[in-house]
């Protein structure tokens, strides 16, 4: 098998293939011939060295792939050789070979890509999960998206929209225009103050629900927007990295103490809720995630929603995948196809 490996902390070109033995389907398993894995910013960031949950380096990262089962392990019923699927590794989806339980692995609906069946499972599980599961949103709610350009945010303004919601997004301005074609009623300029932009719409009513994922100073701002009973859910620190491409420990660090502590009593006087979501963590309860990936494509089956693959770069060119979405060109979900 050929896999990508993290080979040290640095800029995308620390990224290196490697040549390793095929793996085979243990009991209950799966191997996958992988057609198409996705990036997340996690990968970014266990990269430069920021992301704490990653493996000690040299690593292969990677959350999600898509393919065909090649071959099937002892036990494993629902499944067979020739099989479209889902795959969702916690780490390890960088390759074009891998074995995974089958409780792991979903079938790909009819008519969708394999670029687009790699783009789905994280994003679309982080928002549904943040929006419907943790965030309880209601029809007609207000939602804020920050990023909302990006995999998960575009996953979150097709969820929004599902129950009528009033959409605002940040973004650079040059993403504007898609935005507003996607549904967003009100993108914001992420470069600036967006609690001002946000509040010259909503006045003293405040926002129902913010998904932010920039952390820091954002989710100060963003507590202070909220609207009575409203959420904040925080689901990254994007901050902590900065704009450079290397890790800057005193940047980070001083992002971190931005990071406002609200007590009990605080979130009981102002009748708000602040929670988070990592979707790394949530890998192991298959038992939550596995009706929400469900109703997900379920969504997929109506066309509700639908996988926005942006770009795809070969192996050999990961580290210009990493560049592309470290330079913010990215609207969508950028892939990796061996």
């Amino acid at each position: 098998m050929r896999q990508v490996w993290i080979t040290k902390t640095g800029a995308p070109e620390v990224l290196q293939v490697r040549e390793a033995a095929d793996p085979v389907a243990g009991e209950g398993q799966v191997r996958i011939r992988v057609r198409a894995a996705g990036i997340n910013f996690a990968d970014l960031m266990a990269r430069v060295g920021l992301y704490p949950d990653a493996p000690p380096l040299p690593c292969v990262v990677g959350y999600e792939i898509s393919g065909v089962v090649d071959q099937v392990g002892a036990g494993v019923k629902r499944f067979a050789v020739g099989d479209r699927v889902f795959g969702m590794p916690k780490f390890g989806g960088y390759t074009d070979v891998i074995a995974l339980g089958q409780d792991q692995v979903f079938k790909i609906p009819e008519g969708m890509t394999f670029e687009e069946a790699a783009a789905l499972p994280v994003v679309y599980l982080t928002a549904y999960n943040m929006m419907l599961f943790t965030g309880n949103l209601r029809e007609g709610s207000s939602v804020l998206i920050h990023s909302a350009a990006g995999g998960v945010g575009l996953a979150a303004i097709q969820l929004a929209k599902t129950k009528g919601c009033v959409i605002f997004g940040t973004a650079s301005p040059s993403k504007h225009a898609f935005l507003r074609e996607q549904g967003c009623h009100h993108p914001i300029d992420s470069g600036g103050e967006y609690a001002s932009s946000v509040r010259a719409v909503v006045g003293d009513k405040g926002v129902d629900l913010i998904l932010d994922a920039v952390g820091g100073k954002s989710w100060t701002d963003g507590y202070d927007l909220l609207a009575p009973c409203g959420r904040l859910v925080a689901f990254g620190l994007s901050a902590a990295a900065g704009s450079g491409k290397t890790r800057n420990l005193f940047h980070a660090a001083a992002q971190v103490l931005r990071i406002k502590k609200w007590s009990p009593m605080k979130l009981m006087e102002d009748n708000k809720t602040v929670s988070g979501t990592n979707m790394g963590h949530l890998f192991s309860r298959l038992d939550l995630l596995t009706p929400q990936f469900e109703a997900l494509l379920a969504l997929y089956s109506t066309g509700q929603i639908a996988p926005r693959v942006d770009k795809t770069f070969s192996f050999e060119d990961a580290a210009k995948a990493h560049h592309y979405i470290h330079d913010r060109k990215a609207i969508g979900k950028v892939v990796l196809t061996p």
